[in-house]
This record gives C-alpha cells, structure tokens and sequence, in this order.
C-alpha cells in the first residue's frame, strides 16, 4: 500500500497535462491491484462516459453508460464505499466483451470492484476494477482501494483546478473533456486536428465575429456552431437555426425577416421572422450557399448595419443578432457561376473555419464508433454489441465520404443485420468486417460482383437496367443526407433541378 500511496503522491505533485496525469492514475491501479482493465469515469446527468481507461478497447471511451441501465455502476455509485461483486453474480457487466485482447468473450467469471468519487462534495465519478480471474480482489485489496480513494479524488481535483486556470486564459476546451452539453450532442474525438479546432473555436466564441464555418456533408457542422454559442457572451440567448436549402425560394425572404399582414396573398397577420427570434443571440444559417440572390442581399444589408426590414413594411428595424453560416460548396465557385454574391461572401467569411473530415481525424472513428454501437445496443436492448478486430481496421482504413452521419448509419445498418441473422439480444454481438459492407479503404462502396444472368434473375433492357442504378444511388445519397435533396444533389454531382426531375420520372416523388 505504501508503495502504490507514494506512486499517487508522486504524480500529484509534477506538472503534468490533464490527459497524462489520469492515464497515468489509471495505470497505476491497474498494476498495484493486478487488474485486468480499469476505467476512470465522469458522471454526466444520467451517465458516466470513460475519461481515462486501460485494458479496455479503443472505441470504449466513446461509450455512455446510462446508470439506470447498467446495475453494478448503479450500485457503486450508490454508495461512498466501495463495492465489490461476486464472480458468479448475474448482474451484468458494462465492460463484457471490451477487454482489449479478449474480443467477444462474455467472461462470466472475473473479479469486479469499485468506488464512487466525489470532489467539494459532490459526486463526479467513479473508477472501476476487472480482473480477469475471481480471488483477485479479496477483502485486503477492497480495504485498500477504501484507503487510497482520497488520492485518487486529489487526482481528479488537481485535474479539475487546472481546468479552471485555462478557463481563465479563455482556453476552456480540456484534453479529456471535448464535449458540448448532452442536451446539444457531443464533439468526440481525442484527435491533434479536432482539439487544434476547438481551441481556436474556443477562443472565436468570444468575439462577435461572423463565422463561416466549411466542410463536407456530414462533418457535425451545427455541433461546432452550437459550441461556439454555448461559449459566446450570448449563450443565455437563443440560438435559432436554419436550413437554408429547405426554405422555398417564394417564402424565404418572409421566414427570414418576417412580414406584415397583407404582404402577399394569404399574410393575414404580422409575422415575426427568424432574425426576430434570434435577437440578443445568434442565427445559424446552415447551408447557406443555397439562399436565393434576392434574400442574399438583403442578408447583406442586414451584416452592414444590423436592421431588417420586414416584407411589406416601410421601415426597417434594428436587429442585434450574431451570424454563423456554414456551408459544404466551395463558395468561390459560386460566385464564378453567378449564384453567390461575392460581396455577401467576404462578409461572411471573416472568419473561416474549415471542419476536417473523419479521414483525417485518425482513431477519432472509433471513439465515434463507440458511440454509436452503445446507442444501438441500447435501442436495441442488447447485452453486448461491439467491434472485430477486423472491423476496426476496416473502420480506419474507409475514407467515409459521408463523413460522421455516414458512420453511424453503417453502425446501425450493421447492428441490425447481425440481429436478423438470429442473434440472440442476451449474447455478446461482435460486428466483424463484412456487417459493415465497407470496401478496403478506397472509400467507395464495394462493388456488387458480377452475376450470371440466371431463370431467377431475367434479363433486363438497358434503359431498365439504367433507371435501377439511378434510383438506387438516388436512395443511397438521401439517405447519407437525411433526406436532404440538396445536399444529395451534390454527392451525386448533378444539378438540384436535374434531380427533382429524374426522381420524378423514377417515381421516387
């Protein structure tokens, strides 16, 4: 004990970087009580989500353990001493089939131990023990995690006070702590380009800049919009946004700036706009590239001197409203082709911030993947769903076009196929390589082999055969843009108008 005590003091007392210094906490436990994994976890809300952890898969600090749904963390939080669980004990374990160099093994008999923390008062956390074999943690072992948790709480605080002194340099984004609020969905990643980004939207959410932000379909562009209102001097404001590309081109002057009654055939009374509702906040102007040039130019007026002026009305009103504008188009182009004002351009891009793709983001898609297998073995009510060593490789190697949104969709996609084939919810579910119908890293789907035409499989004319091609991409690029027409027209690489048309004749409209 006095060794693993000097070992804890030790790392107390020397500067380190918050990730290291629990790393380096969770090693330590890890080698004193001869355990096969441990995790250090935060509790948010109704969860706790890893921050540190050892022995445990990648992908497992990208999980959120709802309480209610995992009895043995329920219990350990439950009470300030630890607890400590048989090895025959039917309650199940969050961590079953997450134990690095043990894919998919249930371990129905392991040792399981640990303690709820608590700093100024206040639960934060806990910190879990497995071992691989019962006995492990015997009752000189328990008395001796009881013993050293006010260590490992001075370890979490001293985590928590350099926090705070970053706060105060107007750096709030923490190495361990990369998140919006759960109610506003999450940045994961532990990426060098992700935590670049949120330092610098960290330090921009203090201006009042315009900010345009760019990337590829399916970046998470609204959850950086949402950081950096959160983080803004406007935060007790409202946030309103708006899709750009789902306004109607006869309506989206009045949902923009409003009108007054008689406007047009059918204004029967005042109507407030969105620049009304965003007043004292900000407006986050997704897909911006797709205005019409007639609104363009009263956003415009709107930048230059902060007032609008509503549809119908004679005189315009003040608006105190902070823009936030993102796009996938390469605006430039645009305004080449005559469909984007350059002038509205400049204004918005005072300061571009260009999101990365999930391709440079490294192991950044297996804590994302994490994620969303804990999401769906939750939806799904699954005892365990997690990845082959097989799949992960495959996760690294796609360059996934689609970006995050495409992701998840393969997650769930291949979640729900492995259950179609008859596996049982009370087994471990491992997806391997195959579920995930990804191609070996060209970051194109797979090509369908070529078939033999057969009685079972007639014939088809080419223009048949043509218009199923058609109507099959048509429905894979609405459904890696959430059924957003204009953004599949871009994946497509055709004209908006062009693809109403086709899906019109397709009789998928």
């Amino acid at each position: 004990m006095t060794m693993l005590r000097e070992s804890l003091v030790a790392d107390l007392i020397v500067e380190l970087p918050n990730a290291v210094r629990l790393q380096r906490l969770v090693q330590t436990l890890r080698e004193y009580f001869h355990s096969g994994a441990v995790g250090l976890l935060r509790l948010d809300d109704d969860s706790l989500r890893p921050v540190a952890t050892v022995g445990l898969v990648h992908e497992a600090l990208g999980r959120r353990f709802v309480i209610a749904q995992h009895p043995r963390l329920a219990a350990i939080m439950a009470s300030r001493a630890p607890t400590w669980f048989e090895p025959d004990s039917r309650l199940p374990d969050p961590y079953d089939g997450l134990l690095d160099n043990h894919v998919g093994e249930s371990l129905p008999v392991h040792d399981c131990m640990g303690v709820s923390l608590y700093v100024e008062g206040r639960a934060w956390g806990a910190i879990t023990l497995d071992a691989l074999h019962a006995g492990t943690f015997d009752a000189r072992a328990r008395d001796e995690l009881k013993r050293c948790t006010l260590l490992i709480e001075a370890a979490v605080r001293v985590t928590r006070l350099e926090q705070e002194n970053r706060s105060l340099r107007l750096s709030r984004s923490d190495l361990v702590d990369v998140r919006a609020p759960r109610e506003e969905g999450e940045i994961l990643g532990q990426s060098e380009v992700l935590h670049q980004l949120l330092n610098e939207l960290d330090v921009l959410a203090d201006s009042e800049l315009p900010v345009l932000l760019l990337g590829e379909t399916g970046v998470g562009k609204e959850l950086f919009a949402r950081r950096l209102h959160r983080l803004s001097r406007r935060s007790h404001k409202p946030l309103v946004q708006v899709n750009c590309a789902a306004l109607p081109e006869s309506l989206a002057e009045s949902e923009l700036f409003g009108h007054v009654k008689g406007a047009f055939s059918g204004a029967s009374s005042d109507r407030a706009g969105r620049f009304d509702a965003a007043n004292g906040g900000t407006l986050f102007l997704d897909e911006v590239g797709e205005l019409p040039l007639s609104v363009q130019a009263k956003l415009l007026r709107t930048l230059q001197n902060g007032e609008i002026q509503r549809l119908g009305a004679d005189k315009p009103l003040h608006v105190d409203v902070r823009i936030i504008a993102a796009t996938n188009r390469h605006l430039p182009d645009s305004i080449r082709d005559g469909l984007f004002r350059a002038d509205l351009y400049h204004r918005l891009s005072v300061y571009p911030v260009p999101i990365p793709p999930l391709r440079e983001r490294g192991n950044d898609v297996l804590l994302l993947a994490g994620h969303f297998l804990e999401l769906n073995r939750t939806r799904l009510g699954l005892r365990g769903l997690r990845l082959a060593p097989a799949a992960e490789r495959a996760l690294l190697d796609y360059a996934w076009p689609g970006n995050v949104r495409e992701l998840e969709h393969v997650i769930s996609r291949a979640a729900l196929k492995q259950l179609s084939r008859g596996n049982s919810r009370s087994q471990i579910i491992t997806l391997e390589a195959g579920a995930l119908d990804l191609d070996n890293g060209r970051g194109e789907p797979a090509p369908a082999p070529l078939m033999a035409v057969t009685p079972q499989q007639p014939f088809q004319p080419m223009a048949e055969a043509v218009d199923a091609c058609q109507r099959e991409k048509i429905l894979q690029a609405l459904s890696l843009c959430r059924d957003n027409w204009a953004s599949a027209a871009r994946l497509l690489h055709i004209d908006p108008s062009n693809l109403h048309k086709l899906a019109r004749r397709l009789r998928l409209k």
